[in-house]
């Protein structure tokens, strides 16, 4: 008789997780901002996240860049416009070790306005463990970047000495903990 995988589930610990962005202004600083309301879920066989079927998605409405008005802005059909199109989604289709044990490449589905388009992320695994509440956790950190005319994200205005006041790659950070459903 042949044994069967466990299956795992994994949810994800939004106490311990941000999902983030940052952006060029003006040509010189960087402009950084982050989801408020978003879920990650995982199944695995086990603790092999080679194997997980993960889904991804975030309230367009949360994105917080500490500026109102910025994130009105956002919010508005110049750019995410969260009424008509109220989540941001991600799927990833493929996931690849590199080099070392902790380094991955994940290609997925990311779905903004409708529009969907395959990425490629960089993601570093921290391992799993039991935390000090006995739960079992995984931890990752993700890196990419986009160009965000792509999702006809297309917002832009010339400045007087050249350039452009937004750029128009965006790059994605997230710190992500997992932690397995009971």
């Amino acid at each position: 008789m042949e044994a069967t995988a466990t299956r795992t589930k994994w949810i994800v610990d939004p106490t311990h997780s941000s999902i983030g962005f940052s952006v060029k202004h003006m040509m010189m600083t960087t402009v950084r901002g982050e989801f408020e309301r978003y879920t990650v879920e995982a199944e695995t066989i086990g603790e092999d996240f080679l194997t997980a079927n993960i889904t991804f998605s975030a309230e367009t409405a949360s994105v917080n860049t500490r500026n109102e008005q910025r994130d009105g802005h956002l919010k508005s059909d110049d750019f995410f416009n969260a009424e008509k199109f109220p989540t941001i989604t991600f799927k990833p289709t493929k996931l690849e070790r590199v080099d070392n044990d902790d380094m991955y490449t994940m290609y997925g589905d990311l779905t903004i306005r409708d529009i969907t388009k395959n990425i490629k992320l960089d993601v570093e695994f921290g391992g799993v463990l039991k935390n000090p509440w006995g739960s079992t956790v995984a931890g990752f950190i993700i890196n990419g970047k986009i160009n965000r005319k792509e999702w006809n994200l297309n917002w832009n205005a010339a400045l007087e000495a050249g350039g452009v006041l937004v750029s128009e790659e965006v790059r994605i950070h997230a710190e992500i903990q997992l932690v397995e459903a009971q």
